[in-house]
């Protein structure tokens, strides 16, 4: 199953399209941006705990097939922006 890539932080919602360096996952595909990993975060998933990495960028091809999630549930997290 292909990464179901995220089109922004779910912390401060700022849009992080495919291909952009400041986007960061955790294992279980949690998105950030690299401002909230550092600043708000702490460096690892408000969710599960996992260290968070830079997300992968996605050929056209699989895009085409497999779109970013456009409905995302967005968690609030403490000391973030919502």
């Amino acid at each position: 199953m292909p990464l179901a890539l995220r089109p922004n932080c779910e912390c401060c919602d700022c849009d992080l399209p495919n291909g952009d360096p400041r986007a960061r996952i955790c294992t279980f595909e949690c998105t950030f941006c690299v401002d909230c990993v550092r600043d708000r975060l702490g460096g690892c998933c408000p969710n599960c705990g996992g260290d968070l990495v830079l997300r992968p960028t996605r050929p056209a091809r699989k895009l085409a097939g497999f779109p970013a999630q456009v409905e995302r549930f967005v968690q609030r997290h403490a000391g973030c922006g919502g």
